[in-house]
């Protein structure tokens, strides 16, 4: 069941990490809400975007535009973004989704891979909030949506970078909605649990049945369900709810 939200139509709407999992499903979403989804690529993925972009239109988007620039990389998101503000106007809303899990247990971890973790997962969730910030003033109804995890909030042996970067995306949600509350811009996180995606499809049998006794449903979450959350947040009809974190895990977290 999807609920339709009048207001996201034409809303400019940026997802990061859009074209593959849970950052896919939350662009279709918002598509077939009639958004103008904006997602950004990667340098060399062109046909990626372009496929994305007619596919997007198909579902319903107003308009889909694509950005080119990584997370990570700081003036070229700024170049491309700018860009982007002065042909179509401010954008008006954000999920920072973008993430990557490079796990290890403690005793083998790899410095670069807790760098590239942390300056993906969080410093380019901030870093994309700062650009986006002195729009979002301009918005009518903006609303920043950040992509956390329950093991940001449980931990989990073996994913000490990445539960450490997914606990920064609740600080930072916090802390973005105290600063810009005033402003009527609003920031909430969401925590998903395990989700039906391709890495889950992956695990083996005995595995699944091992976390699915943890779930008090006794199912995995879907990725339409992880992006019912996250229009109702972005809409007028979360408009009185900032600095929240919301599990979507199906109890994991009792």
């Amino acid at each position: 069941m999807k609920a339709q939200f009048e207001d996201l139509k034409g809303k400019k709407v940026l997802v990061t990490g859009a074209t593959r999992g849970i950052g896919r499903a939350i662009a279709k979403s918002l598509a077939e809400q009639g958004a103008h989804v904006v997602f950004n690529y990667r340098e060399g993925k062109e046909g990626v975007a372009n496929e994305m972009v007619e596919h997007l239109k198909g579902l319903g988007a107003t308009n889909a535009t694509p950005v080119m620039f990584d997370v990570t990389n700081t003036a070229q998101m700024k170049d491309s973004l700018d860009a982007f503000a002065k042909e179509h106007g401010v954008i008006e809303g954000l999920v920072n989704n973008a993430g990557i899990s490079r796990d290890q247990l403690v005793l083998r971890m790899k410095e670069e891979d807790v760098a590239a973790t942390i300056d993906t997962n969080l410093k380019g969730a901030i870093m994309v909030s700062q650009v986006l910030s002195r729009g979002f003033l301009r918005a009518e109804n903006a609303s920043v949506v950040n992509i956390s995890s329950i093991v940001g909030l449980m931990g989990n042996a073996g994913q000490i970078a990445y539960a450490a970067s997914k606990a920064g995306m609740v600080g930072l949600t916090k802390s973005l909605a105290k600063e810009l509350g005033a402003k009527n811009v609003r920031c909430n996180a969401i925590c998903p649990g395990f989700i039906d995606t391709d890495m889950t499809d992956a695990l083996k049998e005995e595995t699944k049945e091992s976390y699915l006794s943890g779930i008090p449903m006794k199912r995995f979450g879907s990725t339409q369900e992880v992006a019912n959350l996250v229009n109702f947040l972005l809409s007028n009809a979360s408009s009185y709810i900032t600095g929240e974190t919301i599990k979507i895990d199906g109890g994991l977290y009792i």
